[in-house]
């Protein structure tokens, strides 16, 4: 592996095999990145389509993450050129990008993340390699294209239909899985559980992924859920998001501080119930 491969702690989670579990950042801020970092998960993913980060507060956060040895990961808001590149240049050592629809979606957003020959992203930020090894931005020109994780959300109807050909196109490292919007677009949305049909476009994803050699994640609500994913192969696997988590810790401490309720694991937000692995 070169430098960057080593650095990234993704990437060889990626290559061992096996589930690697990360954590989602919606709110700002570097002790609350750093502190989500300490937990011991693999990656952080950086929201800035749902979550309350602007840019500045995305490139604070990447560096924050990377300097505990943790992965950053910045979701963007769309599968736009700029915004692939000002992730990036951040020094993420990968993107998550939503809402992609057809098969020349996956390779534009391939395009937009390799530099030349491979793809058409502008070279020149200094912020880059500060998030890796630190070595001369020429080293990070010449590797990153080898190096960065390339995740696509596979969450429409449209894609779902074509998941096995956006699978294979060079460059989609993994499929991630957000399963409100799948079901929603679908027309089974999360109300009280997953439905068949879910489950099945959900388990359709992961072997499309795996069929084509490429990784499959998962977005999840609990430990339980995310314990069963990863008994069931998912590579990738979102074990919480950081608002709705604080406030189920609240809520729950609260509730037995007061005597509204046992000690005995409460729970709390929205659970994704009723994946049974097939």
């Amino acid at each position: 592996m070169n430098s960057l491969q080593e650095a990234s702690r993704i990437y060889k989670a990626f290559k061992k095999g096996g589930p690697s579990f990360g954590a989602w950042q919606m709110l700002p801020g570097t002790n609350h990145a750093r502190a989500i970092a300490r937990s011991g998960v693999d990656w952080i993913c950086v929201d800035t389509e749902h979550g309350n980060i602007d840019d500045g507060q995305m490139h604070e956060a990447v560096a924050a993450i990377a300097a505990t040895g943790v992965s950053p990961i910045v979701r963007i808001a769309a599968n736009e050129a700029w915004m692939v590149k000002r992730a990036l240049d951040t020094g993420a050592h990968g993107i998550v990008v939503p809402l992609i629809y057809t098969v020349d979606d996956a390779k534009r957003l391939v395009s937009s993340a390799k530099f030349p020959p491979l793809g058409n992203r502008g070279f020149g930020s200094p912020f880059s390699p500060q998030n890796f090894t630190n070595e001369p931005l020429t080293h990070y020109l010449l590797n990153a294209n080898s190096s960065l994780i390339t995740i696509l959300q596979i969450e429409t109807k449209s894609a779902l239909d074509h998941v096995q050909e956006i699978a294979a196109v060079d460059g989609v490292d993994c499929l991630l899985i957000g399963p409100f919007d799948l079901g929603n677009n679908i027309g089974h949305p999360i109300l009280d559980g997953m439905d068949k049909e879910l489950v099945d476009a959900i388990t359709r994803i992961k072997d499309a992924a795996h069929a084509e050699g490429k990784k499959v994640g998962i977005f999840c609500t609990s430990a339980e859920q995310s314990r069963q994913f990863a008994g069931q192969g998912f590579d990738m696997i979102s074990i919480a998001a950081d608002k709705p988590a604080i406030e189920q810790v609240f809520s729950e401490t609260l509730a037995i501080a007061s005597g509204e309720a046992s000690g005995k694991g409460q729970g709390g937000g929205v659970k994704m119930a009723g994946y049974d692995g097939r």
